[in-house]
């Protein structure tokens, strides 16, 4: 009586363990689904064409390419698929930095000059390593000088060489004092690494990072190098894609010179949850708010945010999105359910912020935006193709229109893409557009007084440089324009 008691229990557990198993499987599945139907949306409507993986409580659930990797040979884009990852490539590089602490070897607040004896010591006494991981140095940022891309991007540089272009600006403001992104910071963080291992940061990244993660599709990238499964980059001129432009790739260097798959990536999210290469308060460390800013805050190459839950509880969100010439990126985690968003799309800048956000309220059960259709790209190319009066009448159309979205990035980049092409009075027309979407932000009355500016109109130009600075005091570009302009 007793063994079949026991069997009759074993059989119940067993079934029970099914069904349990059935409906997690059945819940993920549908999730996928919902993610898929999200991205072919998105793909349709020409602003996702890259890879994507999505893991749930450390389980990738979805992973899937959409797009072209290569337009020229109807390449498509796949789940092993490379891509240059941009700025992500500054969390491995804080991890290096952090390694090295953890043995020892450096000290994270010391002047840089304690290890980088060639660094001018009039600033570089002043500022920590510390204060390069956490963007707030002061130094400025070496990617926002005027006429980067076309004077500095293109050309090889030693690091060494590199660091003397932007070593004797002076500092932007006090170190430690506040957060301001700077590419440079990252970049001397590369070099430090160099001086201090007496390798190159390629050669350390993969001694430390790459082989013992078995990270086989993720690098250093060069531009001379054959590499199989590369995607080529690409970049929109309104509705049109054009081959993207080139960077020499010692430029982004230690800030954001790597290339990764999303199966790759997926291999790094999941070694961060263990200290198979940190010890578990420095990998902690990496994840600490050290400085905020808005709503958001910076560790060690993660920014890092808070996602409300539906029951009111507050999840813990380390992230970090990346671009360069052609590719935009992101990764996403939230270490407490370890879910997991990355997305890699090779078609320059686009919403995967708005993206990772729907897809993050699919694996919560939470309501989601479906995508919409880019205003900023039609708008484009009807001003483009048809000029400013069928633009302006084409806008007080679509803004009635609702499975169109206004994006205040996409509407500046059009409106620069149409002021670089020589298109003034349709740049400003469309800078017009995100000022009366978008009153209260700074950054629009900068763009839109940049266009008075190039047109002439001086008196528009300061009156728009002038609210922009009221409205973002931080704004030090708009300042300088505005005393340059009183000086004449």
């Amino acid at each position: 009586m007793k063994k079949q008691l026991n069997r009759s229990l074993f059989k119940s557990f067993v079934i029970c363990f099914i069904a349990l198993f059935t409906f997690n499987l059945s819940f993920a599945q549908d999730k996928a689904k919902k993610i898929d139907q999200l991205m072919s949306l998105y793909n349709q409507y020409g602003q996702f064409n890259g890879s994507i993986l999505v893991a749930e409580h450390g389980k990738v659930i979805f992973k899937k390419g959409y797009g072209q990797a290569n337009m020229e040979w109807n390449i498509p884009n796949q789940t092993d698929t490379k891509f240059r990852l941009g700025s992500i490539s500054k969390q491995f590089t804080a991890f290096l930095i952090v390694k090295l602490a953890e043995e020892g070897k450096i000290k994270l607040d010391v002047p840089i000059t304690t290890y980088l004896s060639d660094y001018p010591k009039a600033t570089g006494d002043k500022i920590t390593i510390h204060h390069l991981l956490t963007h707030t140095s002061g130094i400025p940022n070496y990617t926002s000088v005027p006429k980067f891309l076309e004077e500095k991007s293109k050309e090889p540089y030693t690091p060494q060489e590199f660091i003397k272009t932007f070593e004797n600006l002076p500092l932007e403001f006090t170190p430690g004092e506040k957060f301001r992104y700077s590419n440079s910071g990252y970049f001397l963080l590369g070099y430090l690494i160099e001086k201090i291992t007496q390798k190159t940061y390629e050669q350390y990244l993969q001694e430390t990072i790459l082989t013992p993660l078995k990270m086989a599709n993720t690098g250093y990238d060069h531009n001379e190098i054959i590499l199989k499964k590369r995607a080529a980059g690409y970049e929109k001129q309104g509705k049109k894609l054009i081959n993207s432009s080139y960077i020499d790739m010692s430029i982004p260097y230690a800030a954001g010179s790597l290339y990764s798959t999303v199966e790759d990536l997926y291999l790094w999210d999941q070694a961060l949850y263990t200290n198979k290469l940190l010890s578990a308060a420095s990998m902690d460390s990496l994840f600490k708010p050290y400085i905020s800013f808005g709503d958001e805050s910076y560790g060690y190459g993660w920014f890092i945010d808070e996602l409300l839950n539906s029951d009111k509880s507050k999840l813990k969100i380390v992230e970090h999105g990346g671009g360069i010439n052609g590719f935009n990126t992101l990764i996403s985690r939230v270490p407490a359910d370890k879910n997991l968003v990355v997305l890699l799309n090779n078609t320059g800048g686009t919403v995967l912020g708005e993206m990772n956000t729907a897809i993050r309220a699919i694996l919560y059960n939470q309501p989601y935006n479906q995508a919409k259709k880019s205003m900023a790209l039609e708008l484009s190319e009807v001003f483009n193709t048809k000029g400013l009066t069928a633009g302006i009448d084409s806008y007080k159309k679509l803004k009635a229109d609702s499975t169109y979205r206004i994006k205040e990035g996409e509407i500046n980049n059009a409106g620069y893409q149409l002021l670089q092409s020589g298109k003034t009075k349709e740049a400003i027309e469309m800078f017009k557009i995100n000022v009366e979407t978008f009153p209260k932000v700074g950054n629009v009355y900068d763009s839109l007084g940049e266009a008075y500016l190039k047109d002439g109109n001086t008196k528009l130009a300061i009156e728009n440089y002038t609210k922009s600075v009221t409205l973002d005091p931080s704004n030090e570009s708009g300042k300088k324009v505005l005393e340059e302009i009183s000086k004449k």
